[in-house]
C-alpha cells in the first residue's frame, strides 16, 4: 500500500473511530450527532471553498481546501459505512473509461439534474 493510500486508509479507521467518541470533545463526533444534513453542508461549503480557492490561483489555499473536502467527504462515507474498498473499486472501474462513455452508461436516474435538460 503507498503512503497516501495509508495516509486515507488511517483516517478512515480513526472517522469510524470517533462514531462512538465524545461530541464535546471531537468534531467528528459532533459531526455524526448533529446527523447527515450537517455532514452534507460542511462539504457544500468545502467544495464552495475550493472553487474560490482555485480561481483565486493560490495553489496553497487549493491544497488546503482539497483537504477540507476530501476530509469531510470521508466523514459522510463513514457516517454512512461506504469503505474505502468500495470507492477504489469503483474508479478503478472506471480506469481506462472515457469519462463521456462513463457518464453515458449511467442509468438514467443517477444522472445529475444539468444532464437532464432538455428530456
Amino acid at each position: 500500500m503507498s503512503a497516501s493510500a495509508d495516509v486515507l486508509a488511517d483516517l478512515y479507521a480513526t472517522l469510524q473511530e470517533r462514531k462512538s467518541a465524545n461530541a464535546d470533545v471531537s468534531y467528528v463526533a459532533r459531526l455524526y450527532r448533529d446527523g447527515l444534513d450537517t455532514i452534507l453542508k460542511k462539504i457544500g461549503e468545502e467544495a464552495a471553498e475550493t472553487v474560490i480557492a482555485a480561481k483565486n490561483g493560490d495553489r496553497a489555499a487549493l491544497v488546503h481546501e482539497l483537504a477540507d473536502l476530501w476530509f469531510h467527504s470521508l466523514v459522510l462515507m463513514a457516517a454512512k459505512d461506504v469503505p474505502l474498498s468500495e470507492l477504489t473499486a469503483e474508479l478503478a472501474r472506471r480506469r481506462g473509461r472515457s469519462g463521456l462513455d462513463e457518464k453515458a452508461g449511467r442509468p438514467a436516474f443517477r444522472q445529475p439534474r444539468a444532464s437532464r435538460k432538455g428530456k
